[in-house]
């Protein structure tokens, strides 16, 4: 394995003994799994996260992971088996295999050349040329959707939605008739390990997602074809324990996202990916005017390490060859994510940088990112 001195992504979690405490309380109550008395803390805690005044009316529950809050989410709909789900084709393969798990057919499309996601504008376009029974958009890198507009997009189309937020805990906001998932895996930055949240402002969303994560049991007996997705008291102390250190985490990454910023939106051969402001996204691509793959081996040489977020997108993957594209120009052409996939590049970024290696990273960029405009 190749040995980087500046690494990509390193996970910053609780120490063993800020641990501790939490474990004694394992230890005591000998209660390890179904809804035990942890996890039940930390969904009540986790909804402090969401943005200014989202949290009183929403209602949640944890999971085993991201993909299974998506899959327990898209089997709590009851769509007939080969409902027809767009989804950006520019995402992780788990948001499509989620779709196949349930028995659904994913349609892939296109994302904003903007802020790379699936937009509402997209949706509406494809959704006038070709039958959907739902669409799930992806808060591609932690960039949160706009709930307004995806509310209204349900509202009127009469379309539901389902957004993959996997990234965006603590800056995506859950309009009225908007279901999200979210990821606490290692690499995320609200990580535990792994774990996931389904989060809604319909009971009953959530109610059904907590059955179906149990085995589909209700009164001691399977009512629903449910499946094993809870989250296990382990994971809950940690994502306890880190709930604790958020206020410092958010901190440092915006810290380092300012510097970062800053310096990437001075190289002219470079484009960041559009966001609100305030927002710090999840891990930091760079569009190039160079070939992804000539910059990522410049900066390995300087012992960067780098990865192509994303790409190659899934409809350039084996699983997922034999389904369906839906541009919104009428055609299966999705030119932003064949641009993307071309020339973005996933740069190193975690609390453990240190202002002289971002520095030092931008400086690279700028050096391989400019020779085909001779900067």
């Amino acid at each position: 394995m190749t040995q980087f001195a500046i690494r990509l992504l390193v996970p910053d979690f609780p120490s063993a003994d800020e641990l501790l405490p939490w474990l004694r309380r394992i230890d005591a109550s000998r209660w390890y799994s179904n809804f035990g008395p942890l996890v039940q803390e930390f969904e009540s805690s986790v909804s402090g996260v969401f943005p200014e005044n989202d949290a009183g009316a929403l209602h949640l529950t944890t999971t085993a992971s991201g993909t299974s809050a998506l899959q327990l989410a898209l089997s709590g709909l009851s769509l007939p088996r080969g409902s027809r789900v767009l989804v950006p084709s520019f995402t992780f393969p788990a948001t499509a295999l989620a779709i196949l798990h349930a028995g659904l057919e994913p349609v892939f499309t296109e994302v904003d050349g903007k802020d790379w996601c699936l937009s509402p504008a997209i949706a509406r376009a494809v959704a006038g040329r070709t039958d959907l029974d739902l669409v799930l958009p992806v808060a591609t890198f932690g960039r949160p959707l706009p709930a307004g507009e995806w509310d209204a997009f349900a509202r009127n189309t009469g379309i539901p939605v389902l957004a993959d937020a996997a990234a965006a805990l603590g800056y995506q906001a859950i309009a009225t008739g908007m279901t999200a998932a979210f990821s606490l895996h290692a690499t995320k930055p609200h990580g535990i390990g792994e774990g996931g949240l389904l989060v809604s402002r319909d009971p009953a969303i959530i109610d059904r997602a907590r059955q179906l994560s149990n085995f589909g049991f209700r009164k001691g007996m399977a009512q629903r074809d449910g499946t094993n997705a809870k989250l296990s008291e382990y994971a809950a102390a940690v994502g306890l324990a880190q709930l604790a250190r958020w206020p410092r985490i958010q901190e440092l990454r915006r810290r380092l996202w300012t510097n970062y910023r800053e310096r990437l939106a001075a190289i002219p051969s470079v484009r960041l990916q559009d966001g609100p402001e305030g927002w710090v996204p999840a891990v930091v691509g760079v569009m190039t005017s160079v070939a992804a793959a000539e910059v990522s081996d410049g900066l390995a040489s300087s012992g960067i390490e780098t990865r192509s977020w994303y790409c190659p997108p899934l409809t350039h993957q084996p699983a997922f060859a034999a389904f369906s594209r839906a541009g919104p120009d009428g055609t299966g052409d999705l030119p932003v994510t064949d641009a993307l996939a071309r020339r973005l590049v996933g740069l190193p970024f975690h609390t453990g940088l240190t202002d002289q290696q971002t520095g030092f990273i931008c400086d690279c960029v700028r050096q391989l990112a400019g020779r085909e405009t001779g900067q």
